[in-house]
């Protein structure tokens, strides 16, 4: 009985191909949703304060996209965008502009998530209201 044996160019691809495996970092092929914001550590009571949210996914198509994204101050929702395959995001990366009004310390929490994916878990910022 004959046993086959891996030629030596079988055996380094196949030892490439784990080498390759092992090295790539966990999650590498999967895209999870992310979020950032930006806005001032503190604001005066009743000020008008500007936050920017910055959204990321590595690509949108119709199979692969964000499918929300939210901003929520104080556990209620104040911004939600809702997406599709037929109303994608304008890019990988976008951003939002919201207004809010200072009137207690706020806990701002952004997030958005991938139809597939889903998401790298919120962003979240803390504003002092004096």
């Amino acid at each position: 009985m004959r046993e086959k044996v891996l030629s030596r160019r079988g055996l380094g691809s196949v030892m490439l191909g784990a080498t390759l495996v092992w090295l790539l970092p966990r999650g590498a092929f999967a895209d999870k949703a992310g979020a950032a914001i930006e806005g001032p550590p503190s604001a005066k009571r009743s000020e008008e304060i500007t936050l920017r949210v910055t959204f990321t996914h590595s690509a949108n198509s119709s199979s692969h996209f964000i499918q929300w994204a939210r901003v929520v101050v104080n556990e209620k929702e104040v911004a939600r965008w809702d997406f599709s395959p037929g109303q994608l995001p304008e890019g990988a990366t976008f951003a939002r502009e919201i207004k809010l009004r200072a009137e207690s310390d706020m806990r701002v929490t952004a997030q958005a998530n991938c139809n597939k994916h889903g998401s790298k878990g919120p962003a979240t910022m803390n504003i002092k209201v004096s």
